[in-house]
């Protein structure tokens, strides 16, 4: 995981500027460019006089199945040829995949990092939760810098297998540490209006504590007819718009 996410970290110096635009704008922005160089690699890596031969033959087949449609047995036969056709089809189109498989991944793995969640906004409210194993209860105690406000007490009774803070602060990089009995724990916090955050969710998995979070709530750039879409719904929107324009564009069969 740590190394999944060095290598992520290559393409902050590409993506980082777009991130003092509007979530939305990112999202668009990096979806059409994907969708950009994905179909120029697939136009170089294709034969694209080939893949036009495969499609036609296709369609002549397709035709013939329907004129033969009163004879099963001959339309059985066109149609076993279509399938030949069809997976050959598939076997070229599968080929750009080599190039574009892991770029993908790496910029589906910035996207979830970067704009998966909003951030939490200075001098804002917001809570942090700490989940217990079942049986565990007594008091535990929320240790912050002085700069951030622990509005509901810094020590909270564990109840229903959690214990719950709400805090507010300025601007700034915080850890959260939380002492139960002789143990501390500790996790980190962004408080910023730029879209920034840490991964809201920290698993502990010991014998009293099974994760730590902070609220910071899931982005949803995108709203259609309220149908509201996080980043990955967004990104599938605009990729198959911009794919389908730039396929008709570069004539891509």
């Amino acid at each position: 995981m740590v190394l999944f996410q060095s290598f992520i970290k290559i393409l902050d110096p590409v993506f980082n500027p777009l991130l003092a635009l509007p979530s939305l704008w990112t999202i668009i922005i990096i979806s059409v460019l994907v969708a950009l160089l994905m179909t120029l690699i697939y136009k170089l890596a294709t034969d694209q006089n080939l893949m036009k031969e495969i499609k036609t033959e296709m369609k002549e087949l397709q035709a013939e199945v329907k004129k033969f449609s009163h004879d099963p047995g001959k339309a059985m036969e066109i149609q076993k040829r279509m399938m030949e056709k069809n997976m050959d089809y598939m076997m070229h189109s599968m080929k750009p995949t080599l190039f574009t498989f892991i770029p993908i991944i790496l910029i589906f793995g910035w996207l979830s990092m970067h704009l998966a969640y909003e951030p939490i906004i200075p001098n804002s409210d917001f809570t942090t939760t700490i989940e217990f194993k079942e049986g565990v209860t007594g008091q535990i105690e929320l240790l912050t810098p002085d700069t951030l406000k622990v509005i509901s007490g810094r020590i909270v009774d564990i109840e229903n297998g959690k214990a719950i803070w709400t805090v507010k602060g300025p601007e700034g990089e915080y850890d959260l540490t939380y002492k139960y009995q002789d143990r501390n724990y500790i996790k980190p916090v962004i408080i910023t209006a730029k879209q920034r955050y840490i991964e809201p969710v920290k698993e502990i998995g010991d014998e009293y504590i099974s994760r730590i979070s902070v609220n910071n709530q899931p982005l949803q750039p995108l709203n259609l007819f309220g149908w509201k879409l996080g980043w990955l719904g967004t990104y599938i929107i605009v990729s198959i718009i911009a794919s389908i324009i730039f396929r008709k564009v570069m004539k891509i069969h």
